[in-house]
């Protein structure tokens, strides 16, 4: 199927320096609340890579669900496949996609597990439903059907049916701390806006432009 003719022209708006928080966090913050107000759907939602020692890369689709001055936070089950080459390679990339704004931010830096205080406090935030299943899937293994999930999952509810459910062992969060993060956005003619901040030894961000 040839589909060389599907493009879209981006003249949703531009992009310059002065437009440009000098803290990444910061200027990530404020992209985040517009395409929150644009009703992005799912606007949390990130590709991350990630690769084993060796360099053999893979790729899927996480949820951001939080951030701050040190970091992004995702959360994972400990034993997937991401975990395992997490082990093997700290270095990821994130990938957010806000088409409906025209818009991309990539983020390179290391992943490192975070606290079991930490993952604690979120862990009770989830939904009572968003609990068990942490506790019902082996994650990236293979399985012969769904129903294996389901009895699991019935299995939780009744382990569980009193009290609290606890944190799984093998469940918990990483924060991606970044070395650089690119703003994109679109232009016409395909001549798109980038900014760059790196990390400097100093703990100070640079700003670079970057050609399309």
């Amino acid at each position: 199927m040839d589909i060389s003719a599907l493009r879209e022209e981006y003249t949703r708006g531009g992009l310059s320096r002065d437009d440009l928080n000098p803290n990444p966090f910061a200027q990530f913050e404020f992209w985040f609340h517009q395409a929150q107000e644009a009703e992005i759907p799912e606007p949390n939602a990130m590709s991350i890579a990630t690769a084993t020692a060796a360099g053999a890369p893979s790729l899927r689709t996480v949820l951001l669900k939080y951030f701050d001055n040190n970091g992004f936070v995702f959360f994972t089950n400990y034993e997937s496949n991401k975990a395992k080459e997490i082990e093997e390679n700290s270095h990821v990339a994130l990938l957010f996609l806000w088409l409906g704004l025209q818009r991309q931010v990539i983020i390179k830096g290391q992943a490192e597990k975070i606290s079991k205080g930490e993952t604690l406090k979120y862990f009770m935030s989830r939904p009572h439903g968003s609990q068990l299943g942490a506790w019902c899937s082996n994650q990236s293994s293979v399985i012969t059907n769904r129903q294996i999930l389901e009895l699991k999952l019935d299995e939780m509810k009744r382990k569980f049916s009193k009290g609290k459910v606890p944190v799984p062992s093998f469940w918990g969060g990483y924060r991606v701390v970044p070395s650089s993060i690119e703003f994109w956005q679109g232009r016409p003619n395909r001549l798109h806006d980038r900014f760059q901040y790196t990390l400097q030894e100093n703990s100070d961000w640079q700003i670079d432009r970057l050609a399309p």
